[in-house]
């Protein structure tokens, strides 16, 4: 039986108050992209009734990056790069690690129960960056070396036409899906069948937009999950067939 698995990494802004001291001056940088997925928490929400389990932080991403791993250049970002090596390591045991060994164990116990596991981590992104537009609606994030990962994204961009043919769904953009992210590291732990990993980008313009165009997108992102769900579930696992 296929389990979908649902986490946000960047839900919001909060700084941890033994920090605050640290974020004096930032309140810029955190309200804007660089300190969360602006609108993701709402969507995750608005998906969770699909999801057998979900996970998700609010606390900010500059104080430690959830979606990249301990030797990324960016685990720490300019406001707690500089920390003594105690402070980091701290942060790193109260907020990284318990996050993402959470994830991980519950990923690693529906498979030993038999489960195929289809893990969608819930991002968005900022419409421009560096002066560069980004030209997307919805980016679906994958290996391409992972088949599974790849017909399911193919038939969840089909879902997305028939919902909305003015919806612009990309592979891979605008990141890389074999770029260095939390899906990136569970691939190395657990294999193809058991396995799928799908990092899925919304442009903020829809959140910071029209309220009635962002209902719709939340809404078209939903009904076009629930309907690659309904397709794939009996095709990937025959013991589904017999229930």
């Amino acid at each position: 039986m296929l389990k979908l698995v649902l986490t946000c990494e960047h839900g919001g802004n909060q700084v941890p108050a033994v920090y605050t001291s640290f974020f004096e001056g930032k309140e810029s940088q955190l309200s804007s992209h660089e300190g969360y997925d602006i609108g993701a928490l709402e969507l995750f929400r608005e998906l969770e009734p699909l999801a057998d389990k979900t996970f998700y932080s609010q606390t900010t991403r500059l104080l430690v990056e959830l979606n990249r791993s301990l030797h990324h250049a960016k685990l720490f970002s300019d406001v707690t790069r500089q920390l003594h090596d105690n402070n980091k390591s701290a942060i790193l045991k109260e907020y990284y690690f318990p996050y993402r060994e959470q994830v991980e164990h519950f990923i690693h116990d529906f498979i030993m129960a038999g489960r195929q596991v289809l893990h969608i981590a819930v991002h968005s992104f900022t419409p421009e960056l560096n002066g560069e537009t980004r030209e997307t609606d919805i980016g679906l994030l994958y290996d391409p070396k992972r088949n599974l990962e790849q017909t399911i994204c193919r038939r969840w961009k089909q879902e997305f036409q028939n919902a909305d043919k003015d919806l612009l769904v990309r592979f891979n953009y605008p990141y890389l899906g074999i770029s260095d992210g939390f899906p990136t590291y569970l691939r190395r732990k657990f294999t193809d069948e058991q396995y799928i990993g799908v990092e899925l980008e919304v442009n903020q313009k829809f959140y910071t937009g029209s309220p009635e165009k962002w209902e719709h997108v939340k809404q078209t992102i939903y009904s076009s999950l629930q309907n690659t769900l309904t397709h794939f579930r009996p095709e990937l696992h025959e013991e589904e067939e017999e229930l």
